[in-house]
């Protein structure tokens, strides 16, 4: 499949815990950004085409927030090619606040390599 991406993703070197933000549920942590969206390492299968309402948990070096919160649309879920038992699950953000988009900007440049 030819990539599509238009922006570059950087891999993260940190474990940044991503959950649902309307249940507290786990869903994975994230392996990879890039301005525009992110890529979650998950245990299971997440459906494509539909926005969730996702959490990251911060280091305390990334701000005075626990927190932020956005929406992302999911936009494909594939199973690891190493670790079969793992998904990867590619998002792309919908809906960030500008306060949370500029934490969002500081996870990038911070971790990306």
């Amino acid at each position: 499949m030819p990539e599509r991406r238009t922006t570059p993703r950087k891999k993260i070197q940190v474990y940044l815990r991503v959950l649902n933000d309307d249940t507290g549920e786990i869903l994975g942590h994230m392996v990879e950004v890039s301005s525009t969206g992110l890529q979650l390492e998950t245990v299971g299968t997440l459906p494509i085409d539909k926005d969730h309402f996702l959490r990251i948990e911060l280091t305390p070096d990334l701000g005075t927030v626990p927190y932020i919160v956005f929406i992302a649309r999911s936009r494909w879920c594939r199973i690891d090619h190493l670790q079969p038992n793992l998904y990867h699950v590619g998002f792309e953000l919908k809906e960030i606040l500008p306060e949370d988009r500029d934490v969002f900007q500081r996870i990038l440049q911070k971790f990306g390599t």
